[in-house]
């Protein structure tokens, strides 16, 4: 029987045949040059962005550079405390014990006299007190056994006391070097980053970061010697108000001078002077170690951290700084910048997270950060948080 469908329309079935087949040659085509392209590379950072990036990591390992300072100086302070308070309690038990023999001689000579046995017990028990409450037994005993007694009692509560503050700090001391292993951590991860960030520079590129350095600093050295300038300034103004000051004192006491005068007395030295004399000291000091290398952490002699190097300099003048920058910065009085003297510290940062020994004319001596030595600077390299007198 024949069939009633209809044919189909070969033309209609072969160009959407072909329409088909040309949309996914197409996408193929699109696929094959999507695959063999190369993955689209995120934007690089500008060169600008680069620098300040490092030195946000140089910033924030300096930081943590002091916040390793302070976990290290807490845990050398709780470990000389321990190590004292474990020579106390060896001490106190040695007394202890001695107490207990003696005690024991008592007993035993009551032993032997016939006295109750329950008195020997009581002798050399740990805890005398429950049993005396229990027992009642000091009547027994005369009044030199009863002292006996009693200092034994006494000395075994202060070995326990002295055992009990020891344990806590171990406790400390443990905390503390925990704090010390993070900080240290923190340091050389941020360095590592800030190496990282360096090592992906063309040499190009290193060039032009090179003279945004070198921009950097001339502007740093044309403050300080704004700075300077107006520091002279002021400091001749000064002395020609001290001239005219002495020339007038002098003129009335010529005024008023016997026949014979008595030889004045010298004058005693001012505090100027006396500030002066000291930050000579430091100033020597921070001079000699220019060209030594930082190392975060080090307080010399032979490397430096910023810190470490204004406590080690401001000990040649006799006075013993902090560790860190957050403990130096609380050590004397605060000045403007613009009444900064020789041997005043300069502190940085919102964080005070660097110092720098001013040396006049705008500059200081510092131990600028990993990869550098110590060296002269301005002080306006970095953002200026205080200025600080210490004596």
């Amino acid at each position: 029987m024949a069939s009633h469908r209809k044919p189909r329309n070969s033309r209609i079935r072969t160009s959407h045949a072909v329409g088909i087949t040309s949309a996914a040659l197409t996408s193929v085509a699109l696929l094959a040059q999507t695959a063999n392209a190369a993955p689209a590379e995120p934007d690089k950072p500008s060169l600008e962005e680069v620098q300040k990036k490092v030195d946000d990591l140089y910033r924030e390992a300096g930081t943590a550079t002091q916040k390793y300072n302070l976990a290290k100086e807490r845990s050398e302070q709780a470990r000389d405390k321990l190590n004292g308070l474990q020579d106390e309690v060896a001490k106190r038990t040695d007394k202890v014990n001695d107490a207990r023999r003696e005690l024991g001689q008592i007993a035993a000579a009551q032993y032997r006299n016939g006295t109750a046995s329950d008195t020997a017990v009581l002798l050399l028990s740990d805890n005398p007190d429950d049993y005396f409450a229990q027992r009642q037994l000091m009547g027994r005993l005369s009044g030199q056994q009863q002292k006996a007694v009693e200092d034994f009692q006494t000395l075994q509560t202060q070995a326990n006391e002295k055992r009990d503050e020891a344990n806590d700090s171990l406790v400390q001391l443990t905390e503390s070097e925990d704090d010390l292993k993070t900080s240290k951590q923190d340091v050389q991860r941020k360095l590592g980053e800030a190496r990282q960030l360096l090592s992906k520079l063309t040499e190009e590129e290193k060039r032009r970061l090179a003279e945004l350095e070198r921009q950097r600093e001339a502007e740093a050295k044309r403050k300080a010697e704004e700075l300077a300038r107006k520091q002279a300034a002021e400091e001749e103004a000064k002395r020609k108000a001290a001239e005219e000051a002495a020339r007038e004192e002098a003129a009335q006491e010529e005024a008023a001078q016997e026949e014979t005068p008595e030889q004045p007395a010298e004058p005693p030295a001012s505090e100027d002077d006396a500030y002066a004399a000291k930050a000579e000291k430091v100033i020597a000091f921070a001079q000699s170690q220019i060209g030594k290398p930082y190392v975060w952490g080090a307080a010399g002699p032979d490397s430096y951290d910023c810190s470490g190097l204004t406590q080690k300099a401001w000990a040649q003048a006799g006075i013993e700084l902090p560790r860190t920058t957050w403990d130096q910065v609380k050590v004397g009085t605060t000045v403007s910048v613009d009444n900064a003297k020789p041997g005043d510290l300069v502190f940085f940062y919102d964080d005070i997270s660097h110092v720098g020994i001013y040396i006049g004319n705008g500059e200081m001596i510092h131990a600028p950060k990993p990869g550098t030595n110590v060296r002269v600077e301005s002080i306006y390299y970095m953002p200026i948080h205080s200025v600080v007198r210490p004596a």
